[in-house]
């Protein structure tokens, strides 16, 4: 015969483990889309508490007497999780980031969409980008990698056993932001270089024969050799989602670290 009796500490054990969960869910990438149906997250972050209830093990007892001290260990554990997704969302905005520098080299920068996945403004090639990662991240099975940090994160880090380090937080992010133009520059290189020549061809032209008007020639010039230099170097985009996954998961170390 199941048991399925429970006290009021397996409840409200329970819900801190789904705080946690809920939280990296909320903003976590690919599940906090907006397209993404608001009953797909919240059964996703429930079952996945459920199995993560079931297989954990409380070493150490969650201590608390009153109802505020009980809130402020719902707090912690939001906390937790929402450090663990917003390290893994900073790292998407690279693509952003290196679309951005494509579409002023090639002359789109003034071409925005909205993007439906954030509902803002962004541009054309930086949304391509960021289509082609998310099909990388659910391809590659990178998002196994996500709730398996996440499970990971209930071993090192214990139910209120969460230390919040200021400094290490504030090294990881400045240490990210290096990161974060490296690999965007990295993304456009390509694209770079090819309208880098293109100037210097251009400025070459306008020294010879003056009479041209190199503004209306260089603008349409850059658009086609710009897309054409994105659609060539498309087969090595797969190569650059690895140096997004691999900051992700440094980022994700870093970050789980400094709360230990």
């Amino acid at each position: 015969m199941i048991n399925l009796s429970f006290s009021t500490y397996d409840l409200e054990y329970f819900l801190l483990i789904l705080t946690r969960v809920a939280s990296f869910v909320f903003i976590a990438p690919f599940f906090s889309m907006k397209n993404t149906p608001a009953r797909v997250r919240v059964g996703l972050s429930v079952f996945t508490a459920l199995l993560l209830y079931q297989s954990l093990t409380p070493a150490d007892a969650v201590v608390y007497d009153t109802l505020l001290e009980y809130t402020i260990v719902v707090i912690k554990e939001a906390m937790v999780g929402l450090l663990i997704g917003f390290g893994t969302t900073i790292c998407t905005s690279i693509v952003n980031f290196a679309g951005s520098i494509a579409d002023m080299e090639t002359g789109l920068s003034m071409a925005t969409l909205m993007d439906p996945t954030t509902r803002e403004s962004t541009s054309i090639t930086g949304v391509l980008y960021q289509y082609i990662f998310m099909l990388m991240l659910i391809g590659t099975g990178m998002y196994r990698y996500l709730f398996g940090a996440l499970a990971d994160s209930f071993v090192l880090i214990p139910v209120n056993g969460a230390v919040f380090h200021g400094e290490v937080l504030v090294e990881s992010v400045v240490r990210f932001l290096g990161d974060y133009i490296l690999i965007g520059f990295r993304i456009v290189l390509p694209i770079f270089c090819t309208i880098l020549l293109l100037n210097a061809i251009l400025g070459v032209l306008a020294k010879v024969s003056p009479q041209m008007n190199m503004f209306a020639i260089g603008l349409q010039l850059k658009i086609i050799v710009g897309l054409s230099t994105l659609f060539l170097t498309a087969g090595l985009l797969p190569g650059t989602a690895d140096f997004i996954f691999d900051e992700m998961k440094r980022v994700i170390v870093s970050f789980v670290g400094a709360m230990q």
